[in-house]
């Protein structure tokens, strides 16, 4: 079976890669200027714009527009937020149901929006169904249903094993959790459309343009330097690259499958009619979807973290991670043991040392960033963006405080990753330790949690 490995990812191997903007062609001047052009970015100018149209507002991206996470993910739009159990802990549950429920929110707004701009990008609305297969699985997701409850989510629904089968057929699984908050789409579609939403307002994009410094009123690039009262970083995964900034985020590795096309016959036998998002409840958990073109993508982790905090140039996967790739798939659906793996790729998100996704903005400076999504980045993107276009429009005296300026991880302060090696062999030790929970989960009949994955838990700082 021949599978094109890298290339970016499937998404632009069927969509084509976007005509090149053109870099930077000197020092400019404007009134924010916008680091990255992944969903961040794009969303944070699309709103700035639609707000406040007299501004002016430059995007520098080091590759185009969808280079990282926004082009390469596994197209999961759903409600799913980092940090906010954390969250909880810091400002009160009440803030914290605040925070999922503007989340919940943010799916319809995404939605809304591609609709509003003609963005075609195959979006499909059938919720997320995340299923168990072992019983310390079991156990989690009843507890994880039970605190989506708690959280405000009224309309989730639990299934057993028969109630599951009926929307997806999962081999061996017992139960499931459904909320409706999630949607499917296309992210090199959904990204390039926004980057045409966004030129078709004024904003100015600038490609193949790496900022290499950032600083107060100040993006500096090979080409020249922008300046700007504000400097908002998008960076998301590629932040370690950034002047400074090599421990502020760590570029965690995610890597995916897609099958070839699947018969109708094939389709009949594992359902999915409605096209949910699929995930599970392992510790090194795996994410799908069902395409608009009839295949499987699937992802999950592979090699986590490439030393020194580096990341690769076309998302180029190791042959081990595919091939345990396949071997998920093949496990959640036997009849597909033969099936051809036509693309294989991996990219990188951006994890804070809490695992808390983060929006900011310094007042005293200028400078502000958003990220750190752990990779439910396609929806909290969008959040972040509008937070962002309220903070600038705050400290710029155009509004006063919002309902999401006051959300719980605004302005939040996380500290930085440990130096290598202590990176390197911290988040090889941790998957390495959530993989051998998962195996001793499926053989050991307990619906305990193995103590691995709680060691795994505590070490990393997650819970």
């Amino acid at each position: 079976m021949n599978t094109v490995n890298g290339g970016i990812s499937f998404w632009y191997a069927s969509e084509g890669l976007p005509t090149p903007r053109e870099p930077l062609p000197g020092d400019a001047s404007a009134d924010v200027v916008i680091v990255g052009g992944g969903y961040t970015g794009l969303w944070t100018a699309y709103y700035l714009k639609k707000a406040a149209p007299f501004l002016r507002i430059t995007v520098l991206e080091q590759k185009f527009c969808g280079y990282g996470a926004s082009g390469r993910n596994g197209g999961w739009l759903y409600n799913g937020i980092a940090g906010r159990d954390r969250y909880a802990k810091l400002h009160g549950h009440d803030a914290a149901v605040r925070l999922q429920q503007a989340m919940n929110d943010t799916v319809a707004e995404v939605v809304r929006v591609a609709a509003e701009e003609n963005i075609d990008a195959d979006i499909h609305q059938g919720g997320v169904l995340e299923v168990a297969y072992t019983p310390a699985q079991l156990a989690r997701l009843k507890a994880f249903h039970a605190t989506e409850l708690e959280y405000g989510e009224k309309d989730r629904e639990l299934y057993g094993a028969r109630d599951t089968a009926e929307r997806i057929r999962v081999s061996g699984a017992v139960a499931s959790t459904w909320t409706p908050h999630g949607a499917r789409l296309h992210p090199a579609k959904l990204v390039k459309g926004l980057a045409t939403a966004v030129e078709s307002l004024g904003v100015t994009i600038h490609e193949s343009t790496p900022v290499t410094e950032i600083k107060p009123k100040h993006a500096v690039t090979p080409y020249g330097t922008v300046r700007a009262p504000y400097v908002l970083r998008c960076t998301e995964g590629f932040t370690a690259s950034l002047k400074g900034h090599r421990r502020t985020w760590l570029p965690m590795n995610s890597s995916m499958i897609v099958t070839e096309p699947l018969t109708d016959d094939v389709w009949s036998s594992l359902g999915w009619e409605g096209r949910e998002t699929l995930g599970d409840m392992a510790h090194a958990y795996m994410y799908a979807q069902r395409t608009a073109d009839d295949r499987i993508a699937l992802g999950g982790r592979g090699v986590p973290y490439r030393y020194g905090s580096r990341t690769d140039n076309d998302g180029r996967t190791q042959p081990a991670t595919i091939d345990a790739l396949r071997e998920i798939l093949v496990r959640f659906f036997p009849q597909l043991a033969g099936v051809g793996i036509d693309h294989a790729w991996s990219g990188v998100l951006g994890v804070p040392r809490d695992w808390c996704a983060t929006v900011t903005l310094d007042r005293t400076t200028g400078l502000g960033w958003a990220g750190g999504y752990v990779g439910s980045g396609v929806a909290t993107a969008n959040l972040a963006a509008r937070t962002l276009r309220d903070l600038v429009q705050q400290d710029s005296g155009q509004s006063g405080p919002t309902d999401l300026t006051t959300l719980p991880w605004v302005n939040h302060k996380v500290r930085k990753w440990e130096p290598e090696p202590l990176r390197w062999l911290g988040v090889h030790g941790m998957y390495a330790t959530y993989r051998a929970a998962d195996r001793t989960e499926r053989t050991a009949p307990s619906a305990e949690t193995a103590r691995l994955a709680r060691l795994a838990d505590r070490l990393s700082g997650r819970h």
